[in-house]
């Protein structure tokens, strides 16, 4: 073992690692394109780990551990983000890897090479690639093709990375064990809604679900959010009426109206989404402990300050935690977690 180099084992106790390091284990090589590809173990798992690199990176003193020294990741954005970048390239950094990023002016994805061509490429110079995209058959088409392990940083359809750090965040809060914990999602049905719906369910979670007529969330994800809540015992509620989503639930959750690539069709979504800003009269309708999250940026038609900047609100923890969370999910992928 190289100087300042140590193992993870060495830091937590053998039994904990042990049942950590099953239950990830079967991850090795796998692409995450989205979190209901993960079973309650797998899931619970990779927030362990999650967890277990907050508080060993944040700790003064010791030796950090590196478990991807003499690894690279290459970071495709067809979609700019401040908190993918930055929590990508530094949690990598920590654990000895390099990460390279590769904007729209780098590489042209699908345009002047194919998918198939730019994955096969990529697979012979980095460990893995992550791919934060305009459509999902992108990222189908680099799982497809690429012979290293594919981590979908956001299609629009999925935004498996920032479902962990939604339910990180929340096990930091209300404690391990979710269940019977009431999720209320305010907003449009996209993406993030998705992914955290399919996590929400598989940890015991009921998921209410608001979005005016015509933004509903995907039918076929939504079909397998019940699914799941019904193997692990919530509830799934869907309406249009923001205070009947929220009414008694412990978590409030909102995300951006306007999409990127959706601009033109701001003044339509605002005037679709009048009524749905979580504001402290909405927020009064949940528990009176509730929290609020939002995967940001933010606008302020979306949550007014009073909720945003209160003591209720998590969306700064939630974050950070976006950076825990992928440098788990990469460690796992690697078989490096050890």
């Amino acid at each position: 073992m190289t100087a300042g180099r140590t193992k993870l084992s060495q830091h937590v106790p053998r039994a904990s690692f042990s049942v950590m390091s099953d239950a990830i284990q079967s991850l090795k090589g796998v692409h995450f394109v989205s979190t209901d590809q993960l079973s309650k173990e797998e899931l619970q798992g990779l927030l362990d780990l999650s967890k277990y690199y907050k508080e060993t990176y944040k700790a003064k003193g010791g030796l950090k551990p590196k478990p991807l020294e003499g690894d690279s990741m290459a970071m495709i954005f067809q979609k700019r983000s401040t908190r993918t970048r930055v929590s990508t390239e530094t949690g990598i950094a920590m654990m000895g890897g390099h990460a390279l990023f590769l904007g729209p002016s780098d590489i042209q994805l699908g345009v002047n090479e194919s998918m198939r061509d730019t994955a096969l490429v990529l697979s012979r110079f980095n460990s893995i690639i992550l791919a934060r995209v305009y459509s999902h058959n992108d990222i189908a088409e680099l799982a497809k093709y690429a012979t290293v392990p594919v981590i979908n940083a956001l299609s629009d359809l999925h935004h498996p990375l920032q479902s962990l750090a939604d339910l990180m965040t929340l096990q930091e809060h209300f404690g391990k064990d979710l269940s019977g914990k009431t999720v209320a999602w305010v907003g449009d049905g996209n993406n993030v809604l998705h992914d955290l719906a399919l996590g929400s369910a598989i940890l015991g979670m009921n998921v209410n679900i608001a979005t005016p007529a015509g933004f509903e969330c995907n039918p076929t994800i939504l079909a397998k959010v019940k699914e799941l809540a019904a193997k692990h015992g919530g509830k799934v509620m869907t309406t249009s009426v923001a205070a009947d989503a929220v009414a008694n639930a412990d978590v409030v959750v909102t995300d951006t109206w306007v999409s990127m690539g959706q601009e033109a069709e701001y003044a339509a979504r605002l005037k679709a989404f009048d009524g749905y800003q979580v504001n402290k009269e909405l927020m009064s309708k949940a528990n009176p402990n509730a929290v609020f999250l939002h995967c940001l940026p933010r606008h302020p038609e979306e949550v007014a300050d009073e909720v945003f900047y209160s003591p209720q609100s998590l969306v700064f923890d939630e974050a950070e935690n976006r950076m825990w969370t992928v440098m788990a999910v990469a460690a796992a992928q690697l078989g490096k977690v050890e």
